[in-house]
């Protein structure tokens, strides 16, 4: 039997290769790095802010050495949180990553994913996936805010206007 990040693993791998059918393309793979001072003050993702093509694969790798992490997308299968991903999407749960360790997903389904850092998202560590491009099919707008979060944790997700001109932005702006 798998472990469960065994088989969020395979089933990441499994979605790649149906996601680019006939097409002759290699994979593309994104890493986002999970990183924090040396006395854990103050932790993030780089970038905070990336835009990707459907079928792209994400790889989050833990570079903090002082934390555990996870990458875990709003929605309301994972901890009862509103749905901050397209509609379509799977969502996903990392689960802890100790330093060195990663976990990848394949995002197929255009439109906004934002996640988060489960024991970290108070610091403000939180990221935002942007696949795809307003106007293709099937894309979907970030959800409206809502009283779901804390005006703090709402600051950390660049504006996807932002993402989309830069296409990858390492760290959130000074408030």
């Amino acid at each position: 039997m798998l472990a469960r990040r065994q088989f969020l693993l395979a089933g990441g791998g499994i979605i790649a290769t149906l996601g680019l059918p006939g097409t002759g393309r290699a994979m593309q793979v994104e890493t986002i790095e999970m990183q924090g001072t040396a006395r854990g003050e103050r932790v993030w993702f780089a970038p905070v802010g990336l835009a990707v093509s459907p079928g792209t694969t994400l790889r989050f790798v833990n570079h903090d050495p002082g934390n555990s992490h996870t990458a875990t997308a709003y929605h309301p299968d994972i901890y009862d949180r509103q749905r901050r991903i397209p509609g379509r999407a799977e969502a996903w749960d990392s689960d802890f990553l100790l330093p060195g360790e990663s976990f990848e997903i394949t995002l197929t389904a255009p439109g906004v994913y934002d996640y988060y850092c489960v024991p970290h998202e108070m610091a403000g560590m939180v990221g935002r996936i942007v696949v795809g491009r307003p106007g293709d099919p099937g894309w979907e707008a970030p959800v409206p805010d809502s009283d779901d979060l804390d005006p703090e944790v709402l600051a950390g997700f660049p504006s996807v206007d932002d993402i989309l001109a830069k296409d990858r932005i390492l760290q959130r702006e000074a408030q």
